[in-house]
């Protein structure tokens, strides 16, 4: 006489059916708690940089980048471009916000930048202009940069005296960091976004086509 086969009964089924759920709700929510928490960095990028900014002015009545007293006020470590190449201590920070590379010895304000405020006790980070990680990266390890708007050559329009870029973000974060930073639109305002590797956001590249898993860099003036 041929033994029944066992099963699962329905509510058997059922209890896995709900286990199985909750693990993938455990893992979306894991994942929408760290992709808030990248976010959350990145904005803090944005607002550290014009504390230094701000914080080496009130110590040192001068721009870091743009110091003509770098080397007095600093150190003789400190990097100081010649007044004559690039008019130190005319209140520009000069130079592209991604300029030079790391190992590089910075030859622009926006590359000394970084240098003078870490000297000044402002921000973390290596002083030496030739250290592999020089210049600081945001969460997902794009540039972040300073310089000034007058010589800026990414999105026009911008009002303020110094630009933040951080790079190679992705376009579901920048929506984000515009929400929580300006009017959430990444076209206007005070925060723009543009395509990586393009100097310019246009309307393939405005708000309405961000596109969440294409990589942009995202600008903030002030």
């Amino acid at each position: 006489m041929k033994k029944q086969q066992a099963g699962f009964t329905l509510i058997e089924l059922a209890i896995v059916l709900v286990i199985i759920g909750l693990l993938l709700g455990g893992v979306l929510k894991g994942q929408e708690l760290i992709n808030s928490a990248k976010v959350k960095n990145m904005v803090s990028d944005f607002k550290n940089t014009q504390v230094y900014i701000y914080g080496y002015q009130d110590k040192y009545r001068a721009l870091p980048g743009d110091d003509a007293n770098a080397v007095a006020h600093l150190g003789a470590a400190a990097i100081q471009i010649p007044v004559s190449a690039t008019g130190a201590g005319n209140a520009v920070i000069s130079g592209a916000w991604n300029g030079g590379a790391n190992g590089t010895l910075p030859a622009t304000e926006s590359g000394a930048f970084w240098q003078h405020v870490r000297l000044a006790g402002l921000a973390p980070g290596p002083t030496s202009g030739t250290d592999a990680n020089y210049y600081p990266t945001n969460a997902d390890g794009g540039r972040i940069g300073v310089q000034s708007v007058s010589g800026f050559s990414g999105p026009t329009g911008l009002n303020g005296a110094y630009v933040i870029c951080s790079a190679a973000i992705l376009g579901r974060f920048a929506k984000q960091i515009d929400i929580t930073l300006d009017d959430g639109e990444t076209s206007t305002g005070s925060v723009r976004t543009y395509k990586t590797g393009e100097t310019n956001w246009s309307t393939t590249t405005g708000a309405g086509a961000v596109d969440d898993s294409t990589t942009y860099n995202v600008c903030m003036a002030f």
